[in-house]
């Protein structure tokens, strides 16, 4: 009789544990849901919450709630656990790392591009990474995968699809004509070299594309990549000037030039081969080609009188040369408040953006820009549009007012954002598709 006693209480003791550890848990992932529901609601009043670019989805049918994809997301807060199942936080955050996606141990998650409310344009291209038009291939940032390793990636495994399908016939000068010498554009070529394809790249601007642009200072956000001839390389975290300089060197050591200051003007198919003109007056032709020139080509101007003087520059190159100037900087993006802050140690800056308050910016320079402007090292104007520009002044109005302000300025630069060459692919025959919501990256 007393054993069974003791057993009853034994088990009616586990049994309570059970309950109390069971209790302890729920309200924690309550608690935890509450403080995930918090920060998506401050995503949402902050502008944060839609994506900009590559995003996951989450499956809930499937997600076992395991965090295994917060855990291998390289940023903070673009996901969290609420309810039980894993959501998004701050989707304008994600720069389309692909790390979740992977790291799910169930494949509840997929990478989309665009929202039922914005719509993405991207040009048609198959898995091979071709175009409707047959020999154009797209890879990197033009076909919607921004990250450096994404273009790296991709700019080798479209050339390897090239090589695949490329007619051995002599009737053109090259097997292949790359445009655009950024991230995706060299690994190509170095992938192009590994395989002895006759190649031809092509730059409008310089070495490294987009990154070129970057502020000198900015670091680039990046992880392994497998480079073709070089091999695998790791860069959590480095300075525009070093990845350049890597690029160099691989460039160098594989004895491949790249032909910079050279923007294609025109692609013209004919027959079996193509004509690529450019803007310096050669011609050339290639068997195929690979568009690698970004979905920024071409800067968004903001079509005001005096825009095309000499004072106005759309990218910063050199900030420390830049000394005891009053500079205007538009926009509100990162590229712009990154350039702002940089031009503060040595020059009076103002800072002027079409909207009431920043939003979508990085935490980082969030925080900084705020700092900036309770020191009084920026000024910002808010809601507010340049009218014109002149040679020592700056003409603005603000909100809804007539009235025209005047601001003494010695320099301007305008960060609007670029503009999808459009039209540039259209007259290729290239089609364009606009994407709202649609899987990328799916299991």
């Amino acid at each position: 009789m007393n054993l069974l006693i003791e057993e009853i209480i034994i088990y009616g003791f586990a049994i309570l544990l059970t309950v109390v550890i069971l209790m302890i848990y729920i309200r924690k992932q309550i608690r935890e849901s509450k403080v995930v529901e918090g920060k998506i609601i401050l995503a949402k009043e902050e502008g944060l919450y839609e994506p900009v670019s590559l995003y996951p989805v989450v499956d809930p049918n499937r997600c076992i709630k395991s965090g295994a994809c917060i855990d291998a997301c390289p940023e903070h807060d673009i996901l969290g656990i609420r309810n039980g199942r894993a959501t998004i936080i701050n989707a304008s955050h994600c720069i389309g790392h692909g790390a979740c996606f992977r790291a799910c141990p169930v494949e509840a998650i997929s990478l989309f591009i665009g929202t039922e409310k914005r719509g993405v344009d991207l040009p048609h291209i198959n898995p091979n990474f071709e175009t409707n038009v047959p020999g154009i291939f797209i890879a990197g940032e033009l076909g919607g995968m921004g990250l450096i390793k994404n273009a790296v990636k991709q700019g080798s495994e479209a050339v390897e699809n090239i090589v695949k399908t490329l007619k051995k016939d002599g009737s053109a000068t090259y097997d292949l004509i790359v445009v655009g010498a950024g991230p995706a554009g060299i690994s190509a070529t170095l992938a192009a070299k590994k395989y002895n394809l006759k190649t031809l790249v092509l730059e409008q601007d310089t070495l490294g594309g987009t990154v070129f642009t970057f502020p000198r200072a900015k670091i680039v956000m990046t992880s392994e990549m497998d480079i073709p001839l070089y091999g695998k390389i790791k860069l959590h975290e480095t300075s525009k000037k070093q990845l350049l300089a890597l690029w160099n060197t691989i460039l160098t050591k594989n004895e491949i030039q790249i032909q910079e200051n050279s923007k294609v003007d025109a692609i013209i198919p004919q027959g079996d081969i193509f004509t690529v003109e450019v803007n310096n007056g050669e011609v050339y032709t290639t068997k195929t080609i690979l568009l690698a020139i970004g979905r920024r080509g071409t800067p968004r101007k903001l079509n005001v009188p005096g825009e095309n003087s000499e004072k106005v520059a759309y990218r910063l190159l050199e900030p420390e040369l830049i000394r005891n100037k009053k500079v205007l900087v538009v926009g509100g993006g990162d590229s712009a408040i990154e350039s702002a802050l940089l031009l503060t140690e040595n020059n009076k800056v103002t800072l002027s953006y079409r909207s009431n308050s920043f939003s979508r910016l990085k935490p980082k320079n969030a925080i900084a820009i705020n700092k900036a402007i309770k020191s009084n090292m920026i000024e910002v104007l808010f809601n507010s549009n340049v009218n014109s520009i002149e040679t020592q002044s700056v003409f603005y109005s603000t909100g809804e007012s007539t009235e025209v302000l005047k601001l003494e300025n010695d320099l301007v630069y305008i960060f609007a954002g670029g503009e999808l060459p459009t039209q540039f692919l259209k007259k290729i025959g290239i089609e364009i598709t606009t994407k709202y919501g649609e899987a990328i990256l799916k299991h």
